[in-house]
């Protein structure tokens, strides 16, 4: 039964209901004709597609489809005298034009999927120009998406298209009445301000009438008594920024996210010219440079609201990336390419990282950021954990170099606020750190599928700036907003480490394929700058600027977080897998090309096989010649040119046993590993008992792409059945070759060892037809940890082995790129991938997740052929002594092959082995490329170790001036040369960038 108070509340959610039912008075009818295209179209070809008459309740297309139709209509005198607007619902999204195709305003269709407690996403009310009233008539081209803001098809029906006289009072009426109402909501119903307000309402509201036009400013006259009062000294000021998160890819293909943003751009510049403290901000240079390729005049509107303040870009990321999977050179180039062009196009940068909605964030991203002129970082995902609560929302992020950035976490946990006084109060309510800081930061409006703030966003944000009840609100930039918290950063609270994300722990699997190519790409790239920096050095070659710069932004745009993650559509993964499958080959063309220029200006006979390594590690290889085969040393950065074939030492392959001089290994008749031995060190690799490798399939019930069931583990795992298997030696590889079946599935695996290694590989092709399942293997080692170290960018981590907490058991799926190792101090397990990121490792087990078969949103994702090898790599020591990144770096980049032609050359160079290379251990040069601007040669060395070091860098080129540089490529620090060679220092993890001019 409800109470007195309650039913007042009912009655007057009525009478607000009422109002807003009767601000917008239907007039007539427009006529609506148009072109349905599959695909958009420019406006200049918009008659071109199927004609069309749309008609009010008919259906028009399906999901994906295109059209520009003609919106016409008269307005009467009458009509002409009150304020009028265009009411537009095609059942999707659609962009109004102008005369010459310019964007001016965005739509979406009111039924659109979106979270209601945080707003309705309908934008269906457009004003009408003043030229429309001169002229009379009603003429305007509209561009339609057959597609709502998350993708999804609403039935593809014409909702509405109509004119309508727009009762501005009533609307008045209606923001001042709503904010009350919600106002209520946040206060003590026992408190006096709770009463006066619920009085206040119930008795203008009653006295309302006939909605005439005194009886309406009766009305709010009586409510401004209690929403003209204001608070006093403030604990808490709010900053809201206008947002629109817009992914570049998820529920939609990137072909509409392209529209979205012209539509959400639109919206937020037309909102501006009628709300004079609006100031709206975003994100993501990539999005902005398709607005500027497809709607150059609304770009440059854009920019001159840039100038003038109201319009904030944020985030200097290229897009808002994924920082679990990336490489850290591609973090790198997500900050180069993204500052290069805020500075370029707008005469500035932002200093933040804007990734409010990205699975979790890599240890080292801190020093990444402060040495790309990055101090700021701003999310709210962390709020998104399903065990434990992150403990703060304004603190200091260290890295595990020690760097640190300044770091806020929305308190109201969304960027997709109402800007309603209930989002006020959830701030103060759940803010962590208001006892220490006196700001926190409020995005509103309608995201994810982009849309952005409508006038109820600031109609609101109109009267409660300083509303009794609840903290005061000012619109401003976000920037401004970190500067001045950044005034009592000392107070904060530091958080040193990974911020884990205990959720969407199944995006370090999902699409697998998508991921290989990001490894293959991303390697390929790295080696792609090496050959073509040596040639232009060596032998003023051109250097492919422009079609680096190409392939690196393309790759940067597949990075984005529900892309590389697995968490986008399946149109998506077919059309960015095709992109991949055409980048890589031009890369590879381009390698080979300097390859083989490179080779024509050595002095040797025509016919010689040239080997080439492309790391900066010194490595052995075994090549297979028409004479035999042949062993190379080669040096790091450097080639070696064969000679004659030599003996392969002796190894052993029999079905049931592999061999060599360092190892032995046995399969039992399923195929698996039963016995590991390292005869070097006397010890065994896996606990004796364990069975390795065995390819065990796990029901993936209760889950999506997104996320992993926290129980599989709870249940026994299937397995797939040995068909057959049969040994052979290839050359100097002793082989297993074994083929498997599971259900509709076939795998195909060779385990093989080389002469003088350690390493034994599983090379795999699987046809994966499942469904709800997901492939993993495994390894129980006999170096059982507390701990274990994981790869990541420039870097490693330690994390915790055991679950003695809910801390350590949230944490069942975790993120290593190249390496994951288990280590006592005088020995160690590696377990090594070419492009996989999932592991489970707790209690000594190292697992990797393979592959799994989910559906949603990819529609059979991961459904098909896969290509994929790991390996596992015993190690006497640790994982320092061990070589362990040295080892994951050789499996990730195989050598190089060119044959000199016996071509002369203008100018034969005979070069010494190793281009460039650095005598520590513990260093790795993972980048040598031509510098963005100007002649000079970058080189990006770190320490992966977490170890002070000394090294010297030995270049085989001229050196004349050396400084160190920061990630930007921005001078920073000259250094002395000594010999043509220059001495640097590091601390543990950290990243150095050398800048060369070389004479």
């Amino acid at each position: 039964m409800l109470t007195f108070n309650q039913k007042l509340v009912r009655d007057i959610d009525f009478h607000i209901r009422k109002i807003k039912d009767n601000i917008y008075t239907p007039l007539a009818e427009l006529t609506v004709y148009g072109f349905i295209t599959p695909e958009p179209v420019p406006f200049s070809q918009r008659q071109q597609g199927k004609p069309f008459e749309f008609r009010i309740g008919e259906k028009w297309g399906n999901l994906w489809d295109c059209a520009w139709v003609n919106v016409r209509g008269v307005l009467s005198p009458t009509d002409c005298a009150k304020t009028m607007i265009l009411c537009f619902d095609c059942g999707g999204e659609a962009l109004i034009v102008d005369n010459n195709g310019v964007p001016l305003r965005g739509l979406t269709n009111v039924d659109s999927t979106f979270e209601r407690s945080l707003g309705m996403p309908g934008k269906t009310v457009w004003r009408l120009p003043a030229e429309y009233y001169r002229s009379g008539e009603v003429n305007i081209w509209i561009e339609l998406a057959c597609n709502d803001l998350f993708g999804a098809s609403t039935g593809g029906v014409m909702r509405q298209a109509h004119l309508a006289h727009c009762r501005d009072d009533l609307r008045d009426l209606y923001y001042d009445a709503w904010i009350l109402f919600d106002l209520l909501s946040c206060l003590d119903a026992k408190s006096p301000r709770y009463k006066a307000v619920l009085v206040c309402l119930n008795e203008a509201l009653n006295g309302l009438g006939d909605f005439n036009e005194a009886s309406v400013a009766q009305c709010r006259q009586a409510l401004a008594k209690e929403l003209n009062k204001q608070g006093g000294d403030p604990s808490l000021t709010v900053t809201g920024v206008g947002h629109a998160h817009i992914d570049l890819a998820w529920l939609w293909p990137i072909r509409e996210t392209k529209r979205k943003g012209a539509r959400t751009f639109a919206t937020a510049l037309d909102l501006m010219s009628h709300y004079a403290d609006y100031i709206f901000g975003a994100s993501q240079p990539q999005l902005f440079q398709w607005i500027k390729d497809d709607h150059p005049e609304l770009y440059q509107r854009v920019k001159q609201h840039v100038q003038q303040g109201r319009f904030e870009i944020q985030g200097d990321m290229w897009v808002e990336a994924d920082t679990n999977v990336p490489s850290g050179e591609s973090l790198v180039r997500q900050f180069l390419y993204g500052r290069q062009f805020f500075r370029e196009e707008f005469s500035q940068t932002t200093r933040m990282l804007w990734l409010p909605d990205v699975f979790g964030y890599n240890a080292n991203l801190p020093q990444i950021m402060r040495k790309s002129g990055v101090d700021y970082f701003m999310t709210q995902k962390l709020s998104w954990n399903e065990h434990n609560k992150f403990p703060h929302h304004t603190f200091t992020w260290q890295g595990i170099d020690g760097s640190s950035v300044l770091t806020h976490m929305l308190p109201e946990e969304t960027y997709n606020g109402p800007a309603a006084p209930r989002s006020i109060r959830r701030i103060e309510e759940e803010y962590r750190e208001a006892g220490v800081c006196d700001s926190a930061l409020m995005l509103f409006g309608i995201g994810d599928g982009g849309g952005g703030p409508g006038p109820e966003h600031l109609e609101r944000l109109q009267r409660i700036r300083n509303l009794s009840g609840i903290s005061p609100v000012k619109q401003g930039k976000a920037v401004d907003f970190f500067r001045h918290i950044e005034k009592t950063q000392p107070r904060y609270p530091r958080y040193k480490g990974e911020l884990y994300l205990e959720k969407h722990q199944g995006t370090l699997t999902s699409q697998a394929n998508n991921k290989r190519f990001n490894r293959k790409i991303e390697n390929a790239l790295r080696e792609l700058e090496f050959v073509a920096s040596r040639q232009w050095l060596c032998c003023q070659s051109v250097y492919p600027t422009d079609a680096l710069r190409a392939l690196w932004q393309e790759t940067l745009l597949y990075q984005f977080h529900d892309i590389l993650p697995g968490s986008s559509i399946k149109r998506v993964y077919d059309e960015s897998c095709a992109r991949y499958q055409v980048m890589l080959t031009q890369a590879q063309t381009l390698i080979q090309r300097y390859l083989d220029e490179f080779t024509s200006t050595l002095a040797i006979p025509p016919g010689k096989t040239v080997v080439h390594n492309t790391v900066g590690f010194t490595r052995e290889a075994w090549l297979a010649q028409p004479d035999g085969y042949h062993h190379v040393t080669l040096p790091a950065f450097g080639y070696a040119v064969l000679g004659d074939a030599q003996v392969i030492p002796p190894i052993l392959a029999t079905p049931d046993h592999l061999e060599n001089a360092l190892i032995s290994v046995d399969f039992n008749d399923q195929g698996h590993i039963v016995a590991f031995f390292d005869k070097q060190a006397q010890r065994p690799v896996l606990q004796p008992g364990s069975i390795g490798n065995r390819l065990a399939v796990y029901d993936d019930i209760c889950a999506d792409c997104w996320d992993i069931n926290i129980t599989y583990r709870d249940r026994q795992p299937q397995a797939f059945t040995l068909v057959s298997s049969a040994a052979y030696q290839d050359g100097p590889h002793a082989v297993v070759e074994q083929h498997y079946r599971y259900g509709q599935s076939q795998l195909c695996q060779k385990i093989s060892l080389l002469p003088g290694s350690k390493r034994l590989t599983f090379e795999t092709h699987i046809a994966w037809h499942e469904d709800l399942k997901m492939l993993r293997t495994s390894f129980v080692t006999a170096t059982p940890s507390d701990d274990v170290s994981c790869d990541i960018q420039f870097g490693k981590i330690r994390r915790r082995a055991l679950t003695n907490n809910v801390y350590d058991a949230a944490q069942f799926e975790i993120c290593a790129h190249k390496w994951i190792d288990y280590s006592q101090r005088d020995y160690g397990v590696a377990l090594l991938n070419d492009g996989k990121y999932g592991h489970y490792a707790k209690d000594g087990v190292l697992d990797l997740n393979l592959l799994r078969s989910q559906n949603h949103p990819g529609v059979g994702a991961d459904r098909g052929e896969h290509t994929f090898s790991y390996a596992l790599f015993p190690h006497t020591g640790d994982e320092i002594e061990g070589l362990v990144n040295r080892e994951a770096m050789l499996f990730n980049n195989p050598v190089r092959i060119s044959v000199s032609e016996g071509r002369t050359a203008e100018k034969t160079v005979a070069l010494p082995g190793s281009f460039i290379h650095c005598d520590s251990p513990h260093i790795c040069i993972e980048t040598v490329k031509k510098t963005e601007q100007g002649d000079r040669l970058a080189v990006r060395l770190y320490e992966f170790d977490g170890v002070h070091a000394a090294t010297t860098i030995t270049l085989n080129a001229h050196m004349g001036h050396c400084c160190l540089s920061n990630l930007m490529e921005e001078d920073e620090e000259p250094l002395t040369l000594s010999d043509g060679c220059v001495s640097l220092t590091f601390t543990p993890f950290e990243i150095k960038t050398l800048l060369i001019d070389v004479a």
